[in-house]
């Protein structure tokens, strides 16, 4: 399966955006699926995650961030409210059934 992230950008703290995250190859792969987020000189993060039995988030982001999926286009959202400077990263969509990654996506929020 391929995943092909994009969404990312520049935006003013207080802002918003969304991020998508589309598969390609095999359906199944957004039935359980994460956002991840890496800043510079740290490690990797889980931001938020669903599976068929739950949905969790980072405590960092929980009542900012939703994510959500459409079935009909293979894609995986992530709505970001609120956003502020410790929100810069770049933001990684993960299949969690087949273990795959997408390219990445930059999101810098900066006055």
């Amino acid at each position: 399966v391929q995943l092909q992230a994009s969404g990312g950008g520049l935006v003013q703290p207080g802002g918003s955006l969304r991020l998508s995250c589309t598969a390609s190859g095999n359906i199944v792969s957004i039935n359980a699926m994460g956002w991840y987020r890496q800043a510079p000189g740290k490690q990797r993060e889980l931001v938020a995650s669903f599976t068929r039995g739950s949905t969790v988030y980072a405590d960092s982001v929980k009542g900012r961030f939703t994510i959500s999926r459409d079935n009909a286009k293979n894609t995986v959202y992530l709505q970001m409210n609120s956003l502020k400077p410790e929100d810069t990263a770049v933001y990684y969509c993960r299949s969690l059934t087949f273990n795959s990654w997408g390219q990445g996506t930059l999101v810098t929020v900066s006055s």
